[in-house]
Parts: structure tokens; sequence; C-alpha cells
């Protein structure tokens, strides 16, 4: 589980809900829902600070609202985990040892084979 991300405002500790990006080329604030994970040139803010976020004069605010539906695990992310734990679940067959190895001693889950050609 990855660690709560806090809003980059000074003294606040507040939980961070979006992640604020400026394109400078554009004169634009992009306001998102919390990035991934934490980038060096984007800003996470509570919702309290994203709330009332301002830009410089002349510079628009563009506000991504978040995909209700891409927040939700699919069915695909479902089947996937699934898949996942039966794989994990499977017991694993030893392989039958290959050539003319006679099996001489074992030690766990190793065999120390002698081989019968000369």
């Amino acid at each position: 589980m990855s660690p709560v991300r806090r809003c980059s405002r000074t003294a606040c500790a507040r939980q961070a809900i979006a992640t604020l990006t400026y394109v400078y080329s554009d004169q634009t604030a992009v306001l998102g829902p919390l990035a991934t994970y934490a980038e060096p040139h984007s800003y996470d803010l509570c919702e309290f600070h994203s709330e009332r976020l301002s830009a410089p004069r002349g510079w628009e605010v563009l506000r991504l609202a978040p995909d209700p539906d891409a927040m939700q695990p699919s069915h695909d992310d479902l089947e996937a985990l699934a898949d996942a734990v039966r794989e994990a679940a499977r017991p694993v067959e030893a392989p039958e040892p290959q050539g003319d190895g006679v099996e001489v001693g074992r030690r766990g889950h190793l065999r120390v084979l002698r081989s019968n050609q000369p």
C-alpha cells in the first residue's frame, strides 16, 4: 500500500485529491485527478486548496473532472486479479531428471544425480 500523499501547500497536512500542473507555454494551469505518482514539477492539492485555486492574471485554469467509471475496478482488472490468484495457488510440479542420471541422494527439494555414462 502506498503512503498517503499530502497537500503541497505550506503548513497544510490534508490528504491530496488533485494534481496541479503548469503549462507555461500555453499560460495554463491544469488541475486534474491525483496523479498515479508524484512528479517533481507538479503539485498535489487537497480539496480545500484545489477549490480555491487561482492562476496568474492572463492565465487559464483548466479543471479536469475525474471519470467516475475509471475510478472503479473494471471487469478486466478483476478477471486479471482472479487469474493471478489462481496461478499462484496452482501446485508446482517438480520436473523429472533428464538424461541417464541416477538419484543417489536428496536434501529437501534438491537431488544429487550421478551420471550412468563413463
